[in-house]
C-alpha cells in the first residue's frame, strides 16, 4: 500500500495501491506510526509524499464509505481518519508533498497537511476538490487542514463550492501548490527543501512550525472534543449519494 525508502536521511513514503492509489484504512494506519517514528526520533529529516503512476492519490477508497453498515462504523472510521491528518498536520519534521500525478479529494487533503507542496509539470495532471458533487462534506480536521492551506478564504471557497479539477498551473495561481518543476526534479527538490529547513543549527524550524500551527492544531483538538459525529454521518446512508460513489467507483475500476 505504500512503498517506503530512506533516501539522504529523508523518508520517501510512496502511496502505491492500484491504478488510482486511493488511500484505505492500513494506510492511513501506517501513516500515524511514520509521523510518530519521525516525531519520536532524531532521523529522518523529513517526509516526503508522492505516488505511483499516475496517480499521486485519488482520496479515500470509496468501498470504505459504500460499505458502511451503520453511523457508528462511519463514526469509528473517521474518529480514526481525524486523528491521522492531524498527527500528519502537527508533525515536528518537514513534510513536502512531492505530487506526481492527479490529486483530488482526500489525496488533495493529505497533501494540504504538509508543510509544501511540489508537482510535477505535466499538461494532464488534476487536482482539485470533487467533494461537493458527489455529495459529501469535509470534516472538522478536513476543513480546518485545507483552510490553512490557502491564502485567502475566497479562493478555498471557489475550489469547494465549484469542485473544479484544475491544471497544474492554475493550482499554483491559487496556492494549492508551491513549486512546479519537471519530472526529474521532482524527488530531488523535495528532499532539497527538506534539508533546507532542517539542517541548521538546533533545528529550530521544529518549534516555529509548531507556532505556526499552533492555534490550528488547538481548534481541531478541540473539536474533535466535542464534536457530534451523527448528523455528519446522514449523507454515507443517503440514496442518490450511495449510488453516485457506486458510479465513480465504477469508472476508476
Amino acid at each position: 500500500m505504500f512503498e517506503e525508502t530512506i533516501q539522504d536521511d529523508i523518508k520517501i513514503v510512496t502511496f502505491k495501491n492500484g491504478k488510482t492509489n486511493p488511500i484505505n484504512r492500513e494506510m492511513l494506519l501506517r501513516l500515524k506510526e511514520i509521523v510518530d517514528e519521525a516525531n519520536n526520533n532524531p532521523t529522518p529529516k523529513g517526509i516526503i509524499l508522492t505516488g505511483d503512476g499516475r496517480f499521486f492519490s485519488s482520496g479515500f477508497d470509496l468501498p470504505i464509505f459504500i460499505n458502511f453498515k451503520d453511523k457508528a462504523e462511519a463514526i469509528e472510521f473517521f474518529e480514526m481518519e481525524e486523528q491521522v491528518l492531524l498527527s500528519l498536520f502537527a508533525c515536528k519534521k518537514p513534510v513536502v508533498a512531492a505530487i506526481n500525478g492527479h490529486a483530488a479529494a482526500g489525496g488533495l487533503i493529505y497533501s494540504m497537511a504538509a508543510d509544501y507542496r511540489i508537482v510535477k509539470d505535466h499538461p494532464k495532471i488534476k487536482i482539485g476538490m470533487s467533494e461537493i458533487k458527489i455529495g459529501l462534506p469535509l470534516t472538522f480536521a478536513q476543513d480546518e487542514v485545507m483552510r490553512y492551506g490557502f491564502d485567502s478564504s475566497l479562493k478555498f471557497r471557489d475550489v469547494m463550492f465549484f469542485g473544479d479539477m484544475m491544471d497544474v498551473h492554475k493550482a499554483k495561481e491559487l496556492k494549492i501548490v508551491d513549486e512546479i518543476v519537471p519530472e526529474a526534479d521532482l524527488i530531488a527538490r523535495a528532499k532539497q527543501v527538506i534539508t533546507q529547513w532542517i539542517d541548521t543549527p538546533n533545528r529550530p524550524f521544529i518549534r516555529i512550525k509548531q507556532l505556526m500551527r499552533m492555534d490550528t492544531v488547538q481548534r481541531i483538538q478541540k473539536k474533535l472534543k466535542e464534536e457530534n459525529w451523527h448528523d455528519g454521518m446522514d449523507c454515507f446512508f443517503q440514496d442518490d449519494v450511495r449510488q453516485t460513489l457506486s458510479f465513480v467507483q465504477a469508472s476508476m475500476a
